[in-house]
Parts: structure tokens; C-alpha cells; sequence
């Protein structure tokens, strides 16, 4: 049946689409924000429920016969409120930057005052980077770590009393340690701010408990859905219901048109998957496993930002080395070794250049590895980087790679 089927599609695009399969099989990935989604969830995203338009809500669309569509969105929103505890939540966002526009253009106008962590100090890019629309539309201030690599809340605390910003940010991209949600409620309401944490990164760690969960301390809370909560990809808006109406008129008619009902179905699955103990279980070898490769990495003296991780990913310093992030991931990449370049706080390098690189543990921990392979790895990614002049060295490491990962078929 499959072979009938695969006569029908375009042969260049299904050559480049296997030979992306083989690339995934063949490297250890470990770019913090990527995973692999379950087969269930593929499915569901891969369905005929692509064809169907559905502009608007569940019971109040614009279009006939979404009876169906009606019933799943209404079910990815049920199982979404349920995995963090919320009041409201909305599943349409095509993605983590479109969920934080949502948010957006619901309470501020052009011109408004927000706050958010910097670039450089690991924040995303839609917290205020100038040349993203948060930084074009809005009028930002930043905030970053204070002398021991944690985020300097009296500094926050400063500022916000300063500045009084309408909208306060928290949530990062590349910081590895928890977040005090508490604080930031606590600033926020004493200068009458709105307080938005985008916790993409941390959304499945929060979902199993291992994380602080923010819905209790927030305004909105965003997330993508293809991080850790290990889902397709796309963007999730949770609030409290008196904010329902507003964050539902922003993301449509404001910014979206129809939602894409295969990925809210493929949404809806990942959440259930999300509910049960295995996924719990999953998280927290996803934490063991990150801990592990990053005292691995210091014992081969490796500098590691904010010096431990308390999440899935990490953050090196590789100035003592003497390699910039983006020559570092360029050796890893030629040894099937797959992370991203990224700045470091006080980075003097732009971010195509940095001098640090993110290593995340979530698609590994999917793949199946643990405590043994863990071992494996920070040491085959400390050899790379130390002997990296020696080609003959570091072919003998992608052969070690090449026979580890064959015992870990993806799917």
C-alpha cells in the first residue's frame, strides 16, 4: 500500500525527505530546543484534516462542517488546561513567536514599555531583540545575570520600580537554571505590570513536575509545543479566564487566519502522551541526563555557564579553549555530533561567530540513552573539541558514534 502511495509524490522533494531521515538516524542530536515527536502524533499531523478550513472557534467558525475539527480543538484545550492546571488556554498559535505576539498586541500598544531577558543573557529573541517585531513595536528595556551567571533579580527589582513597564518577560532560551516565577509575580503586581512567562523550554519539565510551573504566578504563560513537551511543531497561549477574550480575538482575526487543525490534532495527542507516568518518567532521565553530561564536561574542564543545570540543556563557555562556538559545532557536526552555536553572557562575538555552544538532552533521552551512553558522549564531544586538528582522531570518533547510535533506531 505504501509503495502505490509513494508513486504520487514529487521524487526530488521524497529523496530530500529521506535523506533528512538518514541524517537524523545517523547523528546524536543534541540542539536544546529540538526533539522527536511520537509516531502517534505524526500521524495525527499527517492527516486529511489538513484540508480543512476552520476560521475561527469551536462553535463559532466561519465556515460549514467543522463538527469534527469542533470536537478536537475543544479536546487539545481540555487536556492542555488539565497538564498545567490553567484556566483558559488557546491551542491555535502556529508557533512559540506567534503565541508571544498574541499575547502582544492583547494589552499594549505600539510604543509600550516592556521588559524582558537580553539576547546575550539567554533570552529569546521575542522578548525584545531589536530586530525582531517585539523590539520594533515596543519600547524595551532588558535585564541579564548578575556575577554568578543567575538572573539578577535585584537588578529586575530595580529597574521595574524605575521604569514601571507595562509588560514584564520571563522565560529564556538558553538559561539552565529554575526561574523564581514567584518573584516575578511579586514585582509585577506591585507595579500594576502584566507578567507574560514563555517557558518553551521548560513547558514538559513543568508538565511532569520538575520544573516550577508558572500558571499559578502569570498573567499568560506561551510555550511552544515541539520542545520539551515533545509534540509537533507549533505555539500554545495559557491565561486566566479574564483574559480569554482578548488573547482569542489577538491570535484571530488579529494575527492568524485559519488554524491548522492536522497540527492541533497532533497537538491534542502530545498532550495526552504528556498526562501519563511514562512521560514523567521520561523527564526526569532528561534531567539525570543533562546533570551527567554537564559534570562530565567540567570534569574535563569544560566552563560551564551559571556552573550546573537544574533543566535539559547547557551552556559552555569555550573561551578557555580556544575555539569560537561556531568552529565548535562545525567539528562536532563533522563527527555526527549535532549542536548550535550561542552567544554567552558578555559574549564579545556576534551570534554568528559566539563563544559558546548549547547542548540539550531531550532528543537523546527520547532516542533511549542513559547514564551509560551520557558517559559516552560528553566524552566523545570533550575529544572532539581538545584533538580537534587531529583528522585521524576525530574519524575514529564518528565511527564510535556511528556504532552507538545503531543499537537507537529513532522510530
Amino acid at each position: 500500500m505504501i509503495k502505490k502511495k509513494i508513486k504520487y509524490i514529487d521524487p526530488k522533494i521524497w529523496q530530500l525527505i529521506k535523506k533528512e531521515e538518514k541524517r537524523q538516524e545517523e547523528n546524536i542530536e543534541l540542539i536544546a530546543s529540538e526533539n522527536y515527536i511520537s509516531q502517534a502524533s505524526m500521524y495525527a499531523q499527517g492527516s486529511k484534516l489538513t484540508n480543512k478550513y476552520a476560521e475561527g472557534y469551536p462553535n463559532k467558525r466561519y465556515y460549514a462542517g467543522c463538527k469534527f475539527v469542533d470536537k478536537i480543538e475543544k479536546l487539545a484545550i481540555n487536556r492542555l488546561k488539565k497538564l498545567f492546571g490553567a484556566e483558559s488556554a488557546n491551542v491555535q498559535p502556529h508557533s512559540g513567536s506567534q503565541a508571544n505576539q498574541g499575547v502582544f498586541f492583547s494589552i499594549l500598544n505600539a510604543g509600550d514599555l516592556i521588559l524582558g531577558m537580553s539576547l546575550n543573557s539567554g533570552g529569546h529573541l521575542t522578548h525584545g531583540m531589536k530586530l525582531n517585531v517585539s523590539g520594533k513595536l515596543f519600547n524595551v528595556i532588558s535585564y541579564g545575570l548578575d556575577k554568578n551567571q543567575k538572573i539578577d533579580y535585584e537588578y529586575i527589582e530595580k529597574i521595574v520600580y524605575e521604569k514601571k513597564p507595562k509588560l514584564i518577560i520571563a522565560g529564556a532560551s538558553s538559561y539552565s537554571l529554575h526561574i523564581d516565577f514567584s518573584f516575578f509575580s511579586y514585582i509585577a503586581k506591585k507595579n500594576k505590570s502584566y507578567l507574560l512567562v514563555d517557558m518553551s523550554h521548560y513547558a514538559g519539565l513543568v508538565a511532569a513536575g520538575l520544573y516550577p510551573n508558572p500558571i499559578p504566578y502569570a498573567d499568560f504563560v506561551t510555550s511552544t509545543t515541539h520542545k520539551s513537551l515533545r509534540g509537533p511543531r507549533g505555539g500554545i497561549i495559557l491565561m486566566k479566564s479574564k483574559y480569554k477574550k482578548k488573547i482569542n480575538s489577538a491570535i484571530f482575526p488579529g494575527i492568524q487566519g485559519g488554524p491548522l487543525m492536522h497540527i492541533i490534532a497532533a497537538k491534542a495527542v502530545s498532550f495526552k502522551e504528556a498526562l501519563s507516568l511514562n512521560f514523567i518518567l521520561y523527564q526526569k532521565q532528561v534531567i539525570k541526563n543533562s546533570i551527567l553530561l554537564s559534570e562530565i564536561l567540567k570534569k574535563r574542564n569544560f566552563k560551564i555557564i551559571s556552573k550546573t543545570t537544574k533543566s535539559h540543556l547547557i551552556l559552555i563557555d569555550l573561551k578557555n579553549k580556544n575555539i569560537t562556538g561556531k568552529e565548535a559545532e562545525n567539528i562536532l557536526s563533522s563527527v555526527n555530533i549535532i549542536c548550535n552555536k550561542n552567544v554567552i553572557p558578555n559574549d564579545k562575538k556576534n551570534a554568528r561567530i559566539t563563544s559558546g555552544i548549547r547542548l540539550g538532552t531531550l532528543a537523546i533521552t527520547t532516542r533511549g540513552f542513559k547514564e551509560k551512553e551520557i558517559i559516552i558522549i560528553g566524552n566523545l564531544i570533550a575529544d572532539a573539541i581538545l584533538f580537534r586538528k587531529n583528522i585521524f582522531f576525530l574519524k575514529k570518533i564518528k565511527k564510535k558514534v556511528k556504532n552507538l547510535i545503531k543499537f537507537f533506531p529513532i522510530y
